[in-house]
């Protein structure tokens, strides 16, 4: 099996590819592959808030007396 990458590893590379895409075609609105790389950063970036919202919630009131 493939090591996984880190998502934050992911989701750099992700952006820059779609920074290149971006600035490579004149219209990006009707790029097929431009589209598929913004849906795949877009999910990425979902994954990383709902990881972070597990997170948070699994600590329970010791996140909150943290912080303080």
């Amino acid at each position: 099996m493939a090591k996984k990458t880190p998502l934050e590893t992911d989701m750099a590379r992700l952006q820059k590819k779609v920074t290149e895409q971006r600035t490579a075609v004149a219209s990006p609105e009707g790029n097929p592959k431009l589209r598929s790389l913004h849906k795949r950063l877009k999910r990425a970036q979902r994954k990383k808030r709902r990881l972070a919202t597990r997170k948070q919630h699994a600590m329970g009131k010791k996140a909150g007396a943290q912080k303080a």
